[in-house]
């Protein structure tokens, strides 16, 4: 059953791609319309190496910015759970970050910093900044109130309340919105790529995309597109496996099923 069901995601993902080449086929629908899988396949062989650099481009942006939502928004989300009066002060401006659209902000941060692999940087870490600090604050703020009140009987510190209370049952809340972070971490470099890309500027995946459209090369345009989304498939399933590996002997959500 378990080999059925590893199998089932990649069957019907064969059974797509080979109904999506036999309709192309079919209605000899011409590649600078809609490639089918064969020549958006051969495309990515032939222009490996232009879009290979991409990709690392495009990875590094994402992993930066991840790195980095995770460092701020724990050590805020911690500094939140430490004091209401500066969750209630602070908390209203993160929620401002995550409701105002990148992209509308992405040309001013262009604009504003020279660098362009930094402003690609910081447009990244705004859309994955927030769900790591607001799953982080939710499960610093769940702890057991019997559990926190037995700490305070036995005369723990705020400290020692926090490191071996709070910080433990905060993990599957803080790794969810790490998995979270990680596919909106890549979709921030895309969308800040495509900013700098329209300005002629970058080397992304989203700029080789721009770049395909410009040439109406289009089935390296799906290539890159096929790229994006296997990084995103590979982050997500990279942090899937980290989240497994630190809760699997002790929280219900990564437990085994007996039987």
């Amino acid at each position: 059953m378990k080999i059925v069901d590893a199998l089932a995601p990649a069957a019907v993902g064969l059974a797509v791609l080979g109904g999506w080449e036999g309709l192309v086929r079919l209605y000899g629908v011409p590649p600078y319309v809609l490639p089918g899988p064969v020549a958006i396949a051969h495309a990515l062989a032939e222009d490996w190496p232009l879009l290979s650099g991409s990709l690392l481009v495009t990875l590094r942006i994402a992993l930066l910015a991840l790195l980095l939502a995770v460092s701020l928004g724990g050590l805020l989300a911690v500094a939140f759970a430490q004091s209401r009066w500066v969750e209630r002060a602070f908390f209203p401006y993160a929620v401002v970050l995550q409701v105002t659209p990148v992209v509308a902000i992405a040309p001013l941060i262009l604009i504003w910093v020279d660098d362009v692999t930094l402003s690609l940087l910081i447009c990244a870490w705004i859309v994955a900044f927030f769900p790591v600090l607001s799953n982080t604050v939710l499960g610093l703020n769940s702890a057991d109130r019997n559990h926190v009140e037995l700490f305070r009987l036995y005369g723990a510190s705020r400290w020692q309340t926090l490191w071996l209370l709070r910080l433990p049952g905060a993990l599957p809340f803080f790794l969810a919105g790490l998995r979270v972070a990680g596919g909106l971490a890549l979709i921030g470099a895309v969308v800040a790529e495509f900013v700098a890309g329209a300005g002629g500027a970058g080397s992304g995946l989203a700029f080789r995309i721009l770049e395909a459209g410009y040439q109406l090369k289009i089935p390296r345009l799906f290539a890159a597109l096929a790229l994006i989304s296997a990084l995103g498939i590979a982050i997500f399933a990279a942090l899937g496996l980290v989240q497994h590996l630190l809760l699997r002997r002790w929280h219900e959500s990564a437990m085994q099923p007996e039987g």
